[in-house]
């Protein structure tokens, strides 16, 4: 597993302003896009391209394009919804799948409601979008999916991270599998309900509102 943290001031104080608690919804949301398209420059760095030619106004040249089968951005219901804009305005040509996730506030434990996901994923390389990476469980039952479904590479991008969720996804993913996570910040530890401090608190609530 690969750990890159983004040591960035743009990246620093669009994270600042999005601990604020004052921060109202609608900055959030915005913030949370800028942030996500700042972080994929890095999270798509090793991205699969193929050589193609090209005729400019001028002459003949070489580029590349996507090498097939075209990268899935995965977004992790609902606080990931939230990161998919700012990941397909860097990568419009990718496909969207979608996973429900839940955790039991009780017992830390995730339960998936929901998934929508092309159905051949053998060999491609995808990108999962969820906010905060606390104690892991999220990520790690993703990507097991994922893993099962043969997929050839997994990045995660997620704004922030405890050091017992890197450590929990550490110990839980296979070393065969091909794993990078992409952050923004890691912070100081899990708190006795299991949020990130000093956080941002609840991230789908603070892009969404409040839900009964």
């Amino acid at each position: 597993m690969k750990v890159i943290e983004i040591n960035h001031p743009l990246i620093h104080a669009k994270l600042t302003e999005l601990r604020d608690a004052s921060t109202p919804s609608h900055r959030f949301r915005k913030l949370t896009e800028e942030l996500v398209s700042l972080l994929a420059y890095e999270a798509t760095r090793d991205l699969a391209v193929t050589p193609i030619a090209v005729v400019t106004p001028v002459a003949k040249t070489n580029g590349v394009k996507f090498a097939e089968p075209v990268p899935m951005i995965l977004p992790i219901l609902r606080a990931g919804l939230g990161m998919l804009e700012g990941m397909l305005k860097i990568m419009p040509q990718a496909e969207v799948g979608f996973l429900g996730a839940i955790r039991d506030e009780a017992t830390l434990q995730i339960s998936t409601y929901a998934e929508r996901m092309p159905e051949n994923l053998k060999d491609r390389h995808v990108f999962v979008l969820d906010p905060m990476l606390a104690t892991g469980g999220t990520l790690i039952t993703a990507s097991l999916n994922l893993k099962n479904k043969k997929v050839k590479k997994i990045t995660a991008i997620c704004l922030l991270a405890a050091p017992e969720g890197i450590e929990n996804l550490n110990i839980a993913l296979a070393p065969d599998l091909d794993f990078t996570l992409v952050i923004a910040g890691i912070d100081e530890k899990l708190n006795e309900v299991g949020y990130i401090v000093p956080g941002l608190g609840d991230a789908g609530d603070r892009l969404f509102g409040k839900v009964d």
